[in-house]
């Protein structure tokens, strides 16, 4: 504990702006990450009521159960299920469900985005804080005794090197955390995709059952 502390606090001031910028970063991909865990959950509860109902052709019942629900995945049923009991064309179905889609996915991907690019401003600010302490170090030793130059370079670049490794010890994990954040996303994207093309089927199967049996 105590060699961490000496590396923070030899690294200069840059070390405080990284650290900030991890924390922040961090706290939005706990967020987000805890947001997407529960939106994945919801929606599997709510696929696993939907489905055998909807396979069943009670999209009466399905269009209840998705009307005052808040999931994700409700919404973009709902979409397609309201357009069922109005209209029979797939396409028009189909095309209310991608509409609905395109409202869910930034919804999904909010700040995300923040946590790469607090990734990369960690990492700038460590080597920003580097350059400024070796043009500090050369500068000191300019003007110093010829026989101290060697010793105090080497401990002035040592000292300046800190904030590179500080900002790439943040930079590092929130690159991880929003490869993982981006990964679990786009799951959630997957799943209510596949939710739509399994709806949209069932709801072409009835409609096929219905022709058949007004045909008979």
């Amino acid at each position: 504990m105590n060699a961490m502390i000496s590396f923070f606090q030899t690294g200069g001031l840059f070390m405080y702006p990284i650290l900030i910028v991890f924390t922040i970063g961090i706290a939005i991909a706990i967020e987000r990450y805890l947001k997407l865990m529960t939106v994945q959950k919801a929606n599997n509860t709510m696929w696993d009521k939907l489905h055998p109902i909807m396979v069943e052709g009670d999209f009466d019942t399905a269009r209840e159960l998705t009307k005052d629900d808040k999931t994700t995945i409700s919404q973009l049923l709902t979409a397609g299920l309201e357009m069922q009991g109005t209209v029979r064309r797939r396409e028009d179905i189909e095309i209310a469900m991608e509409e609905t889609m395109m409202e869910i996915i930034p919804q999904l991907e909010k700040r995300t985005p923040y946590v790469a690019l607090f990734s990369n401003i960690s990492t700038l600010l460590g080597l920003l804080g580097t350059i400024m302490g070796l043009i500090e170090a050369f500068t000191a030793v300019a003007n110093a005794d010829p026989a101290e130059k060697a010793d105090l370079l080497s401990a002035s670049i040592s000292v300046a090197m800190n904030t590179t490794a500080f900002g790439l010890m943040a930079g590092i994990p929130l690159l991880i955390t929003y490869v993982v954040l981006t990964a679990k996303t786009g799951g959630i994207v997957d799943s209510l995709e596949m939710a739509s093309v399994k709806t949209l089927s069932s709801i072409s199967r009835n409609a096929k059952r219905r022709r058949s049996a007004e045909a008979e």
